[in-house]
């Protein structure tokens, strides 16, 4: 099975869920994964997980993005080691992890560099997913 992967260092501001969106769909796609419907998904996972950081983290964010085959794995660090904890929704916000824990199977905490990394693996991407070239793509460029 083939694996790639995609690295992204971002500020710690409010425009960084759009570019980690933007950055996280068009890296997938380039890698073959393409399903419209899944990419919402993984885009909106993206997002929930870098708006966590931004609120609630410090330091610079990174973001990764890993493939094999089919199944996906976003992450996202910050420099705060506070792991993060579902609550309850309130007028500040509190849906993040929930909507985190709908659109994946799983999603766990690990420390990295002095804070922390969450972790968020996809439910795997319809059709053939990345290949041995790297990607799935078959139509000519």
């Amino acid at each position: 099975m083939s694996s790639v992967t995609a690295h992204f260092d971002l500020p710690l501001d409010g425009s960084a869920p759009g570019w980690a969106r933007s950055a996280v769909t068009a890296v997938l796609g380039g890698w073959g994964l393409r399903d419209p419907a899944w990419l919402d998904d993984a885009a909106v996972v993206v997002s929930e997980l870098v708006t966590n950081a931004v609120r609630h983290g410090g330091g610079q964010i990174v973001v990764d993005v890993e493939a094999y085959g089919r199944q996906v794995i976003v992450s996202v660090a910050d420099g705060s080691s506070v792991v993060p904890r579902p609550r309850e929704p309130d007028g500040t916000g509190g849906l993040g992890l929930r909507i985190i824990e709908s659109l994946t199977t799983r999603w766990y905490v690990q420390s990295y560099q002095g804070g922390k990394r969450v972790r968020a693996e996809l439910p795997l991407s319809p059709g053939r997913g990345v290949t041995e070239a790297g990607t799935s793509r078959t139509e000519r460029a």
